[in-house]
């Protein structure tokens, strides 16, 4: 099984830094990309930021400029380093996976449980 673990997430002043985290752990064969979402109460669910196992990145175009998706040990810790946050930032911030877990198997989405960034002065 595969876990996704957040972590990061806090209470910041607009323009404003912080740094999250999630780290993949399990049975895991290959890692395609990892991702970042976020989800504001009463909005929908929004990919922020995404990375390729190549390091292809993509973003947001509200975020872009201000974030940075990256990634560490093989893929299984990605991390988002945002700055000049703003109040519009706030949401729960969610890890995601596409894995597949063992040789041959599925290729499946895995989600963290999210991480609170709350934006405010």
């Amino acid at each position: 099984q595969v876990q996704l673990v957040e972590y990061g997430g806090g209470l910041v002043q607009p323009g404003g830094s912080l740094k999250l985290s999630c780290t993949a752990s399990g049975t895991i064969f290959y890692i395609y990309t990892m991702n970042w979402y976020r989800q504001a109460p009463g909005n929908e669910r929004e990919l922020v930021a995404t990375i390729t196992s190549t390091g292809g990145t993509n973003y947001l175009d509200s975020v872009k400029g201000r974030f940075t998706i990256s990634s560490r040990n093989d893929r299984k810790t990605v991390d988002l380093q945002m700055n000049s946050l703003k109040p519009e930032d706030t949401a729960v911030y969610y890890c995601n996976a596409v894995i597949t877990p063992i040789a041959f198997d599925n290729i499946n989405n895995y989600w963290g449980r999210g991480t609170l960034v709350t934006v405010s002065s």
